[in-house]
């Protein structure tokens, strides 16, 4: 079993797609819960996602980036239908242990986003991919596979919820945090080591002095969401730190929810405003697209 992260000679050199199994070892995920905090981030949640997916009917959930558990474990304690997925084993034997110690049985899956549909089956209310996962993923041929395979895993009427860091302030005016919503726990440090457009290199460290990375691509907010557009999602309403409206700068954190059915907007059918109606943009100009 690995026991240290290997990033090689040349750590920011590193940027694939798939080298995020490497990442997440066995030392590293045994404190992601000291570095989520649930309680911590149970508060600063509240009930948003819940809200949220309640509002659109949605009751069959399909958690793709299970992580820890913290969500999957929420959403069943509050009565949703709830498959757990993620593509790392060490991730998912976490989550099943942090389930049981709380009375559940979660139905895990291991299975990578781009084949998801191979390994998950069923149709679902909604897909949630939260915990700035979907930065994981480095080449635009892996993000449009993946939201496809998202996209097919909905119902007609279904949701994706997605969330990423703000990499736009920390790209154009560097790197701060208020530390409140997503990763609340005490005394840890999550900060960029490296940044350059193609990649977000961060720097974890823990109270007993010990130090992880994780590579990470750092997506801009209006680059994901011309993508959802693209593969078919047909109305995005965009909240930054779980509010529908905020300046540019300021969130940690945006949180897209990217409906897939369509509305007649003459009918005045469409839940939520869209970027446009917050004064965001719909599309990115040309130059928010990666090289």
């Amino acid at each position: 079993m690995q026991e240290q992260q290997d990033f090689g000679q040349d750590p920011i050199a590193v940027r694939e797609t798939d080298h995020y199994k490497e990442e997440y070892i066995k030392g590293f995920v045994s404190k992601w819960d000291q570095l989520i905090d649930w309680n911590a981030r149970a508060n600063s949640e509240g009930d948003f996602f819940i809200r949220v997916l309640r509002e659109r009917g949605a009751h069959k959930i399909l958690d793709v980036a299970t992580g820890t558990g913290f969500h999957s474990i929420r959403l069943i304690e509050a009565g949703f239908d709830v498959v757990s997925a993620d593509g790392s084993p060490e991730m998912l034997a976490r989550a099943f242990e942090n389930g049981r110690k709380r009375g559940h049985i979660l139905r895990t899956v291991q299975a990578d986003w781009r084949w998801l549909n191979r390994d998950v089956h069923g149709k679902y209310d909604a897909v949630i991919c939260l915990g700035n996962s979907f930065t994981h993923l480095f080449e635009e041929r892996d993000r449009r596979k993946a939201l496809a395979e998202f996209y097919a895993a909905l119902r007609h009427d279904g949701i994706l919820i997605l969330d990423q860091r703000n990499y736009d302030s920390i790209l154009d005016h560097g790197f701060s945090t208020k530390h409140v919503f997503y990763y609340c726990g005490e005394n840890i440090r999550a900060e960029p080591e490296h940044m350059d457009p193609g990649l977000a290199r961060f720097r974890y460290t823990f109270p007993d002095k010990s130090v992880y990375h994780l590579n990470m691509f750092p997506l801009r907010k209006g680059y994901t969401t011309r993508l959802m557009h693209e593969v078919g999602f047909q109305t995005i309403s965009t909240y930054g730190d779980f509010q529908e409206t905020y300046r540019q700068d300021d969130p940690d954190f945006f949180i897209h929810v990217a409906e897939k059915q369509w509305y007649d907007k003459a009918e005045g059918a469409h839940r939520g405003p869209t970027e446009a109606e917050r004064g965001g943009e719909d599309s990115p100009p040309e130059d928010d697209l990666p090289a």
